[in-house]
């Protein structure tokens, strides 16, 4: 049996390593040196990545290259098996560290490319920070692949798509200048076109397909349930089920998600039975879906059953019940799950702690929400975000520690966005009025015209504050601000503030 299957981590690898060395097969000299040396290259692929490579590399991740690198550099003329094994290394465990200069190597050396390298190149500029750099690259790469002939090969033409689909005209205009495509091309050109927002084109593509397969129905349904197109959602799975397919969890979720969002409590009740009635494995990922539908549409107790019954829970399916437990006004209960969770060993994020922090709000538990605001970064190292400063200031604001929640919010990240910082100020403009604390009032009200000139509530807001204070040449004032100020919308309508 190949050493490849045996390895499942760097160890396995380095007790192979040893037992090779030790047994003469790896020394100077040895005919089948380089073949050893081949075999325990590959054997490194097997290895998990980190989860934190997409972000900044671990330390098993720099273990992992620099001794695949090592190994790579002790086989004498490598072949093209060996450059495509650490090019793979490299893409896997450290794409920041240009796996593309084994590529340069490899072509100094004149050996030459197959099938197989250029998909590692490509995934390897998709995975870099420097969009400009990694579409100059693959661009360069692109020309390589066509001087060898390799686009023929359908999982190499439909790699590059993949990574050309961050620039959807690229991708588009690449689909079109090559006439063999099958099932995937489609399916990876339908996913991009979602990915950009461009649903309607991912649809005309769709419906232009020669043949779909199921990845095809789950990408357009997720796309519109995505873009808030629910009804076109709900159609198309009833027409995929109509076409003979039998969806999976993916289009279950996606659809439900689509009912959760129109309120079509009908129809996502139908979807769940549909599940129960073909016997359907609930996951966690199906399971947080139920979770959150149920949820949205008002049913509490519906999506606690269900959490109940899911065996496997993750942080996805504890954030959608602590998230419908707030939304629902069950500030305790929410307080309560969260801790469950910690419990169990699942290490909240910082959806957790705004959905515990919004339950804390709605519940007036203001100890406990500064108990856990504190304890964000010392205990469960999570960055604190502007949202988060925005529910303390709206949850202080609203238990009349007006002063406290000012000096809250203008503790945020400087560098956030203003609707974070438009929602935090109107929070507190909206506690000021709860308890009559004109003061800080008028400094919000600040705050909040220069984020958004035209919300005619805030001026609404200052009027009736002034009112109730008998302050009445300050309503007289506001008023011809009101009216003099061309920007200011007060039709009826949205406002942050009446919000």
């Amino acid at each position: 049996m190949s050493i490849h299957k045996l390895c499942k981590t760097l160890r396995h690898v380095h007790q192979f390593h040893a037992q090779f060395i030790t047994s003469g097969r790896i020394s100077n000299g040895h005919p089948n040196q380089n073949s050893a040396l081949t075999d325990i290259l590959f054997a490194i692929t097997s290895i998990t990545p980190s989860p934190t490579v997409t972000q900044a590399l671990s330390s098993t991740s720099v273990v992992v290259v620099s001794y695949a690198t090592s190994v790579f550099s002790f086989i004498t003329n490598p072949s093209t098996f060996c450059f495509n094994t650490i090019i793979r290394v490299y893409s896997l465990h450290a794409p920041s560290l240009s796996p593309h200069r084994f590529f340069v190597q490899m072509r100094r050396r004149s050996v030459p490319p197959d099938f197989h390298t250029f998909p590692f190149v490509f995934k390897a500029c998709a995975k870099k920070k420097n969009v400009s750099f990694s579409f100059t690259l693959l661009e360069a790469l692109h020309s390589q692949a066509l001087r060898f002939g390799l686009l023929s090969d359908l999982f190499t033409f439909n790699t590059l798509i993949r990574v050309y689909s961050t620039s959807i005209n690229s991708a588009l205009k690449l689909f079109d200048e090559n006439p063999q495509r099958d099932v995937v091309t489609y399916n990876v050109l339908i996913d991009g076109l979602v990915k950009a927002r461009e649903v309607v084109r991912a649809r005309e593509l769709f419906d232009s397909m020669p043949f779909r397969d199921l990845v095809s129905w789950n990408s357009l349904i997720a796309g519109y349930a995505q873009m808030n197109c629910c009804r076109e959602a709900i159609i198309l799975f009833d027409e995929m089920i109509a076409c003979g397919f039998k969806p999976d969890n993916v289009a279950i979720v996606s659809t439900l998600s689509a009912c959760a969002q129109t309120g079509n409590l009908e129809r996502g009740k139908a979807i769940h039975d549909y599940v129960k009635r073909n016997r359907l494995f609930v996951d966690s990922f199906l399971a947080t879906g139920l979770v959150d539908f149920y949820a949205k549409c008002g049913f509490i107790e519906t999506a606690m059953e269900i959490f109940g019954l899911c065996s496997d829970k993750t942080l996805f399916t504890w954030n959608a019940m602590i998230t419908g437990l707030a939304m629902h006004g069950y500030g305790q209960l929410t307080v309560d799950y969260f801790r469950r969770m910690v419990s169990s060993g699942v290490k909240p994020d910082g959806v957790s702690f705004i959905s515990v922090l919004v339950g804390c709000s709605h519940a007036g538990l203001v100890d406990e929400a500064k108990k856990l605001f504190d304890q964000m970064g010392s205990l469960y190292d999570v960055d604190r975000e502007m949202k988060h400063y925005g529910c303390m200031g709206d949850l202080l604001g609203r238990a009349g520690l007006i002063e406290e929640a000012a000096e809250m919010i203008e503790k945020m990240p400087k560098d956030g966005g203003n609707r974070e910082k438009l929602l935090a100020w109107s929070g507190l403009l909206g506690g000021c009025r709860i308890h009559g604390n004109i003061e800080v009032a008028e400094k919000a009200a600040e705050r909040v015209k220069e984020l958004s000139p035209e919300d005619g509530g805030v001026y609404k807001v200052m009027v009736e504050m002034y009112a109730n204070a008998e302050r009445w040449e300050d309503v007289v004032k506001v008023r011809e601000v009101m009216e003099r100020d061309e920007r200011v919308n007060m039709s009826a309508g949205f406002s942050k503030v009446m919000s």
